[in-house]
């Protein structure tokens, strides 16, 4: 009798620490709609699950536009209700003057949507459709005319399963397409993009929102990063790991990696000293109530040097979340 009883002890000890280790996987894994992008510059995902739950952005009255309020008519998504999960590729364009100006889009989005509904009024407002692996892919035009092509932005959708879209701004169907090809890889949990393959390990565990690669791309100006007016002295092609992480209270964390110690050492010691400039000036300005958490994070920033990368940490208070999660007039 005590056989078996062992044999049986051992395969439950072994199937339960198969599934310890599967679990461990996906949680080291990159989220599924960040492994369904395409190869790009840079990705920023966000969970906006937690981000619901703490600030209730999802309760807040909304003052949505015609067009906006006729898409929510039409298809019954609620996106501060409906979407749980946005991963965005940023594409540097070829040519900074054309219908995408310099930053070119590819997005995956979960959460709870009604295929048909959506399905019927995407084919109402394309222009163009077609089957692409099994899914129909709608082209939209998007935005005004480009007096230089006399062209209008394509905006690419497709439905992937029930709890899954796609889209994409990029001039050819080569982004979405590889979108659609990667969903059937995605049960893997190290797929993904050369970036996401390279970079997601610097992302700290269990971080809510995150970007990786060159994330200066969206505040580009003259080749260098542009925040808030202040031009910072790095270059556009620098690469971050940026990241969010709700553990008690919600810590920022901002790498930039240099080519070497040295330049990690001279970018610390660079951004330290705009920084002290910064707070200086902020305590100079009027003290609105208002203004208060923004003030707490400010307070809070710090840089150091760790080997080739220069680090920003800080705290970012709830209100303020709550005050840049509060909706304004949407636009579609």
């Amino acid at each position: 009798m005590r056989k078996p009883t062992r044999y049986s002890l051992l395969t439950v000890l072994a199937l339960v620490a198969a599934l310890a280790f599967a679990i461990f996987l996906r949680k080291a894994a990159p989220p599924e709609a960040a492994r369904l992008l395409p190869e790009s510059d840079a990705i920023v995902y966000i969970n906006l699950k937690p981000l619901r739950v703490a600030t209730h952005f999802d309760r807040t009255q909304v003052t949505r536009s015609a067009d906006y309020q006729r898409f929510i008519d039409a298809t019954g998504i609620v996106p501060e209700r409906d979407l749980d999960d946005v991963a965005f590729a940023l594409h540097r364009m070829d040519d900074p003057s054309g219908p995408n100006g310099p930053v070119g889009y590819s997005e995956v989005f979960e959460g709870r949507f009604d295929g048909q509904r959506l399905a019927r009024y995407l084919a109402s407002i394309a222009t163009a459709q077609e089957t692409y692996d099994g899914h129909t892919v709608y082209t939209i035009p998007v935005g005004d005319l480009d007096p230089k092509t006399h062209t209008t932005r394509q905006l690419r959708v497709a439905q992937l399963d029930y709890d899954t879209i796609a889209a994409s701004n990029m001039p050819t169907t080569e982004q979405i397409h590889s979108i659609l090809d990667r969903h059937h890889a995605a049960a893997s949990p190290f797929s993904g993009s050369s970036l996401l393959s390279a970079r997601y390990r610097d992302v700290p565990l269990l971080a809510n929102a995150w970007a990786i690669g060159h994330i200066g791309l969206p505040f580009s100006e003259r080749g260098y990063i542009s925040v808030l007016g202040l031009q910072l002295p790095l270059p556009e092609d620098t690469t971050f790991v940026a990241s969010l992480r709700f553990v008690g209270t919600l810590h920022l964390r901002i790498e930039q990696i240099a080519p070497t110690e040295a330049d990690a050492a001279r970018s610390a010691e660079t951004l330290t000293a705009l920084l002290s400039l910064f707070k200086s000036i902020q305590q100079g300005q009027p003290r609105i109530p208002a203004d208060a958490s923004l003030r707490t994070l400010i307070a809070s920033l710090k840089i150091e040097q760790h080997k080739d990368r220069a680090v920003l940490t800080g705290t970012v208070p709830l209100d303020l979340l709550k005050q840049l999660t509060a909706p304004a007039s949407t636009q579609p």
